[in-house]
């Protein structure tokens, strides 16, 4: 079984955006943010997706990536 990636900081940087400037724009925690950005959450909340792909101008796809357990290694 394959796992789920979080591509977060990635389109952050390339948006340029901080993780304050991000928080304040969606609404989420700082805490929070964090976390999804160092891949340290189980769950998101398809609301807290949506607003960050609205903030950020990217697809779900740009911030999740599923990764087979032999390309893991």
């Amino acid at each position: 079984m394959g796992k789920i990636i979080l591509r977060l900081d990635r389109v952050m940087a390339d948006r340029k955006m901080s993780l304050k400037e991000l928080s304040e724009k969606v609404g989420v925690s700082n805490v929070n943010l964090s976390k999804m950005k160092t891949g340290k959450i189980s769950a998101i909340r398809f609301s807290t997706l949506e607003a960050i792909c609205e903030v950020l101008n990217c697809q779900p796809g740009d911030i999740l990536e599923y990764v087979k357990d032999d390309e893991n290694s």
